[in-house]
């Protein structure tokens, strides 16, 4: 079965692919050519996840800001 091309996987099906990339590179059975492809896809994968994660948190800062909310604050261990 084909790829999917990076941009039309959701955020937790990239995390998926990097974690399968991640382990197939550290079985260090791949050929050079083989592992720079999956370097170069795994890269790409957290680019774009990347970008996800901003595009969400500025979302999420719009719609609190939208509700009268000031701004975004750190979660800390404490809040538990």
């Amino acid at each position: 079965m084909p790829r999917k091309k990076i941009e039309n996987l959701s955020f937790e099906e990239s995390l998926g692919e990097l974690e399968t990339i991640v382990q197939k590179l550290e079985q260090g059975e791949l050929s050079l050519e083989d592992s720079m492809a999956l370097f170069e896809r795994g890269l790409n994968l957290s680019k774009v996840s990347q970008e996800k994660l901003k595009d969400a948190e500025q979302r999420i800062q719009i719609l609190m800001n939208n509700n009268g909310e000031q701004s975004l604050v750190d979660f800390t261990e404490e809040e538990k």
